[in-house]
């Protein structure tokens, strides 16, 4: 059996290697390593896949991030509504613009914001809703927006782990994950299921005005260079990164359809355990699967970590200690906030591997390794 990996990205290259080492070298033939055509390609394509008329990259998803607050004209001291069960770059903008994260709950069945807890949180200050569509599934967009739209908040999507998604409206329109707010956002991390080489990241949105003010901030403020309108940042997907996404997403879609198939297989493997929950897929929307997390009741979640460890089979507990417990946060007063769902998920969750090359002798493997732990 080969060895186990949360990602390989070794085997997912050697599938694509011809083409993606003859568009790098395209790039450093040509020497355009800033701003070259497969940037301005990528844009394009990317806008296509998503049919969403604008498409700003940018240097990394935490920079997409800030940026889409920072394109807001935000005031210090406003209000953004986030989940706490996420990465930490969700809510580290909110605070390093001097803006206030409000923390609100997760349901416990998708992990992405309860909307019941959205609107229980929402006060004259609250400016923005940050749904993040967590581990590959979609957050309730009807809903939030919903909520968004009878208060006149904006909503950023962080679409970070759900690039490929498809949210399904009520009535039979369907939208892809990070079109459907005021604006989006991702990251090109390369574990991500639209992964660079390197870092990267990018925005979306429909409104050409704010597509605007996005590029001038990610670029220094300007449109003419050296006349600088707006205080802004220096956040670039460079031309390498770029041409790899070029070769990898034509193949998003292939690679989505094999994760859901390594989910399925984990599921039929889980199905009769009555001490695991396998990840919830909402009828709403498309799962893309991004981690396979587990929901663990009765079991000694370290001590299994340890066990599957000892097996040579690596495992992820996402996110031990949520965001607002965490002590950049303190000044917040947000460790004396109760997020119950939240807390409870926090020590429940595990993830498995999850990636496109996964064979089943592997999936048997791991499948197997967790069971006779648990039974």
């Amino acid at each position: 059996m080969k060895p186990i990996q949360m990602v390989d990205l070794q085997q997912q290259y050697a599938g694509i290697k011809d083409q993606v080492d003859a568009a790098i070298r395209e790039v450093l033939e040509s020497a355009a390593f800033i701003n070259g055509k497969q940037v301005t390609e990528f844009s394009r394509n990317l806008s296509s896949y998503l049919d969403i008329p604008h498409v700003i990259p940018c240097a990394n998803g935490t920079d997409a991030l800030q940026i889409a607050l920072m394109g807001l004209d935000l005031d210090p001291g406003d209000e953004v509504i986030t989940p706490s069960f996420t990465f930490i770059a969700t809510t580290e903008v909110v605070a390093l613009l001097r803006l206030k994260p409000v923390f609100a709950d997760v349901d416990p069945k998708t992990f992405c914001l309860d909307p019941a807890s959205v609107e229980k949180k929402i006060t004259k200050k609250t400016r923005a809703i940050v749904p993040v569509h967590l581990y590959g599934q979609s957050s309730p967009m009807k809903e939030i927006m919903d909520i968004a739209n009878s208060h006149s908040l904006h909503v950023i999507e962080d679409n970070a782990q759900a690039i490929g998604g498809d949210y399904h409206f009520p009535g039979g329109k369907t939208w892809k994950t990070g079109t459907i707010g005021t604006l989006g956002t991702t990251s090109f991390f390369p574990s991500k299921n639209l992964g660079a080489y390197g870092d990267g990241g990018a925005l979306f949105t429909r409104d050409g005005n704010l597509a605007e003010r996005l590029r001038m901030i990610a670029n220094h403020g300007q449109v003419k260079r050296y006349y600088h309108e707006l205080v802004g940042c220096n956040s670039r997907l460079d031309s390498i990164q770029a041409a790899v996404l070029n070769v990898k997403l034509p193949l998003l879609d292939r690679y989505i359809g094999r994760r859901i198939k390594v989910a399925d297989e984990y599921d039929r493997a889980f199905a009769n355990h009555p001490g695991i929950t396998t990840p919830y897929r909402a009828p709403y929307s498309k799962h893309v699967f991004h981690q396979y997390t587990l929901l663990l009741e009765g079991a000694d979640r370290n001590k299994l970590q340890e066990h599957l460890a000892s097996k040579k089979v690596p495992s992820m507990i996402y996110y031990p200690v949520p965001a607002h417990r965490q002590q950049m946060f303190a000044a917040f007063h947000s460790d004396r906030e109760k997020l119950e769902t939240t807390e409870w998920l926090t020590e429940r969750v595990i993830s498995l591997p999850m990636h496109t090359e996964m064979d089943q002798e592997q999936i048997r493997f791991i499948a197997d390794s967790v069971l006779e732990f648990l039974n």
